[in-house]
């Protein structure tokens, strides 16, 4: 019993690359009928025919396939022997499209070794199975390789018929969003073998052109299998215009549907414009026997074979005795000639992806048929082939899943296409045109972790032209970190100027579309191509600064102790006594407390710390400088009330002095409380005063009631400067008004220098400005007042007697 499967393929004397896919089919079905566990009691058989990619050859072959060859009649069958089971084709996307016209209505399986998307064409369920992975898997290989070589300004060669308007259609927003940018788009006429050369030439030299001249040096050819008889038409012009590496270099990405192929008339044409090219294809393998299956065909023991002595002549430039032909020139055919030693372009003995394509078809529906006849259903019915409808098959065909003889599972998904993947190849040209193809990677939507791409560098050979270096792709050149991608104006997006970045913002990346900030803890370095880290800021005692203005404060607030030491023991001395001993206590105590709350200002702002500073030193100053206006008042009015009848008499005395103090001291604290109560000051970030730095500060909550704490501690001081000045030359033993005169002028002074020292401040700096201020005053006052005195209490005790004082007065 005998089986017919109908190979649907486009076979022309010229193509002899093609004639692989014939010697595929006969190994299969050898191998089949060869082995008795896989359909005992039936023999699989063929038939082949050619549609010369007319639409009409193709119908009248299509209809022969179906009905009795001999008589033309439709819908009927008279040979029961050789029953048609399924149709493998075609190569051709459109010869597929029209085959499947008249096999739909019949429910014929056709099984599609094309890599075109001929099943978008059509509705779904219909009766064909395509024998290669879903075009979107290398749709989305090709995106990978361009991204991963950084190839965003490329050239587009396609068909110009349906299929190459879809490709267009269906890659240019997924490669647009992938970043990638077309610098042309350039469709060929469908070559076929009787195209004219005229015709051909005068394209390909308009094409050739355009690439040229285009800055694009990676360009994918998305077209038919016959296709790559054009790119050698470029390849020729190429070496006959000299173009050279210094004008233009491509690499050239090819679709899977693209083998290498080359017409009798290109035998001896350069290549060298393809070499290098990245080849997408079907995953395939040698199966076992394959080489040696092609080994020992030869035309003289190649019964039944009608194509092989037309191939050989082809392929081999020879002719055979007794054999006319118009085309041949050369030598005698011996038909000892080994494939082997053909050029790739015109044979491989490595199968490639078609031929493998049609080597699962055949293995795909042998198993179906195993399954089906192996079934329940079989064995309940007593399925005989000659009443085996065509429906029956497809729900066999659809769950087949089996591992060929290379290792390869083959299944297809829920859409009838292939579940498999796509090789990478690197096309190897050496001088005297043999052909290597090199795996360099895969598109495999199985793969392990989700790593669906993948490509070897290393092991990729680039043209020449590029010098072995990794091609160079682009519309404009990257831009670097720092800048920032401009798009020129009606130019595509890829094309753009270099802008550097605004004040304040980074780009970390190459062709970022825009520059960014920096987190708050961070700043952009000097290139701004990166953040640095910010230093946290503020006035520690580990730091110079800080160790100095806390030595100088304790320091200082020893001497103050010692004064006041030295004045509570020499209490009794008239120089003590003669200057209201009690106020002279307060203004050493308050200077020591001024001298010591500078420490507040020092260290990490903690919560306390923040609440006090401020209104400590604030108070305590009040008081210093309170007592000040207090001993200058009273040496006034003591002055003024010893003149006869003076009124002022009942003013002069402790009293009025404490009144004083007290007063001027409580409504400073009563400003502090109100501050506190209303806006108290509290810990702060500045992130803003610095750029380098995170200044950690005490916020004053209200500058308001900041600067009116200074501005009542500024108007006592001229109060007291004022009344102190009136007094300078006012008779006195120790010239004591003169004294606190100098000293409140240099208590202003360093106020008024203050402000704007600490407007113009920032950071640590601003507080040891305030710190510096605090300690100078206070050390301003201790020194003009209190020195004079200390001087003849230490030094000169002898001046320090009643005797002294009153001659001195006089």
């Amino acid at each position: 019993m005998k089986m017919v499967i109908i190979l649907q393929e486009a076979v022309h004397s010229v193509v002899t690359k093609n004639y692989q896919h014939i010697l595929t089919l006969v190994f299969a079905i050898k191998e089949i009928n060869e082995n008795p566990q896989m359909l005992p009691n039936i023999t699989l058989g063929f038939r082949i025919y050619d549609s010369y990619f007319t639409a009409k050859s193709t119908y009248h072959a299509t209809m022969l396939l179906i009905f009795t060859p001999w008589k033309h009649f439709p819908n009927y069958k008279c040979d029961i022997q050789d029953h048609l089971i399924a149709v493998i084709g075609g190569l051709d996307p459109l010869t597929s499209f029209h085959m499947a016209t008249v096999l739909d209505i019949y429910k014929i399986p056709q099984l599609i070794y094309s890599p075109a998307p001929v099943m978008n064409d059509k509705t779904p369920g219909l009766s064909f199975y395509q024998m290669t992975p879903q075009e979107a898997i290398q749709y989305a290989g090709i995106l990978s390789l361009l991204l991963h070589f950084k190839w965003i300004w490329i050239g587009i060669l396609t068909s110009n018929d349906e299929y190459g308007d879809r490709f267009v259609q269906t890659v240019s927003p997924l490669f647009s969003q992938g970043g990638i940018c077309f610098a042309f788009i350039e469709r060929s006429h469908k070559q076929t073998i009787v195209s004219e050369i005229n015709s051909m030439f005068t394209q390909g030299a308009k094409i050739h052109d355009k690439l040229i001249a285009s800055k694009a040096n990676a360009v994918l050819a998305y077209a038919e299998s016959l296709a790559i008889v054009f790119l050698r038409w470029l390849s020729y012009l190429s070496e006959h215009q000299h173009v050279t590496s210094q004008e233009k270099g491509i690499v050239w990405i090819l679709t899977a549907q693209m083998e290498l192929t080359s017409i009798t008339y290109q035998r001896t044409w350069n290549i060298d414009m393809i070499h290098g090219a990245l080849s997408f294809s079907i995953h395939s393998k040698d199966p076992s026997g394959f080489q040696q299956f092609l080994e020992n065909r030869k035309p003289l023991h190649a019964k039944g074979d009608g194509f092989i002595l037309d191939f050989w002549q082809h392929a081999f430039g020879c002719t055979f005795p007794n054999r006319v032909t118009d085309t041949m020139d050369g030598d005698f055919c011996t038909g000892e000639e080994k494939l082997e030693s053909l050029p790739g372009p015109f044979f491989e003995t490595r199968m490639i992806g078609h031929s493998y394509s049609i080597y699962n078809a055949v293995y795909a529906v042998a198993y179906a048929l195993q399954t089906m006849f192996s079934s329940r259903l079989g064995a309940e019915r007593g399925l005989k082939l000659w009443n085996l409808q065509f429906w029956q098959s497809h729900h066999f065909l659809r769950g087949v899943s089996f591992n060929n003889s290379a290792g390869d599972q083959v299944s297809f998904d829920q859409n009838g296409e292939l579940v498999s993947g796509f090789d990478i190849s690197n096309w190897i040209f050496s001088s005297n045109q043999s052909f290597h193809r090199v795996k360099v990677g895969q598109v495999d939507p199985q793969g392990l972790q989700g790593n669906v791409f993948s490509i070897n560098e290393s092991a990729i050979t680039w043209h020449s032209w590029f010098n072995q270096a990794k091609p160079h792709s682009v519309c404009s050149e990257s831009c670097r970190p720092g800048f920032s991608k401009k798009v020129k104006e009606g130019d595509p997006f890829c094309c753009y100027d270099c802008i550097l970045c605004p004040e304040g913002k980074i780009s970390v990346k190459d062709d970022m579309n825009d520059c960014s900030k920096c987190s708050d803890v961070s700043y952009p370095s000097k290139n701004q191509d990166s953040c640095v880290p910010r230093l946290i800021s503020f006035l520690s005692y580990n730091e110079p600064l800080g160790m100095a203005l806390a030595f100088f404060a304790l320091f200082s607030s020893l001497i103050t102790a010692l004064v006041l030491a030295a004045f509570m023991k020499h209490r009794s001395t008239p120089i003590v006594k003669a200057n209201n001993r009690s106020l002279t206590y307060t203004l050493l105590v308050s200077l020591l407390l001024c001298f010591l709350c500078s420490l507040l200002f020092i260290g990490q702002p903690q919560k306390v710390t923040c609440l006090l500073r401020q209104t400590a030193f604030g108070i305590i100053f009040s008081v210093a400088v309170s007592c000040v206006l207090a001993k200058t008042t009273t040496v006034v009015l003591a002055f003024m009330a010893t003149r006869p009848g003076s009124s002022l008499r009942n003013w002069v005395g402790k009293s009025l002095a404490d009144s004083i103090v007290l007063s001027c001291s409580f409504l400073q604290a009563g400003i502090c409380f109100l501050w506190l109560v209303t806006s108290p000051p509290f810990q702060d970030v500045d992130i803003h005063s610095v750029r380098e730095e995170i200044i950690l500060e005490c916020n004053e909550g209200s500058l308001t009631f900041f600067y009116c704490v200074l501005g009542y501690i500024g108007f006592l001081a001229i109060i007291s400067v004022s009344v102190a000045f009136l007094a300078r030359k006012l008779p006195d033993s120790f010239n004591e008004a003169k004294f606190i005169t100098f000293s409140m002028l240099v208590f202003c002074s360093v106020w008024l220098s203050f402000i704007p020292s600490y407007l113009s401040s920032k950071g640590k700096y601003m507080v040891a400005v305030e710190i510096f201020s605090i300690l100078a005053s206070s050390a301003g006052l201790l020194g003009c007042i209190f020195a004079p005195k200390c001087y003849i209490i230490v030094l000169r005790p002898e001046l320090n007697n009643r005797e002294q004082i009153i001659r001195r007065k006089a």
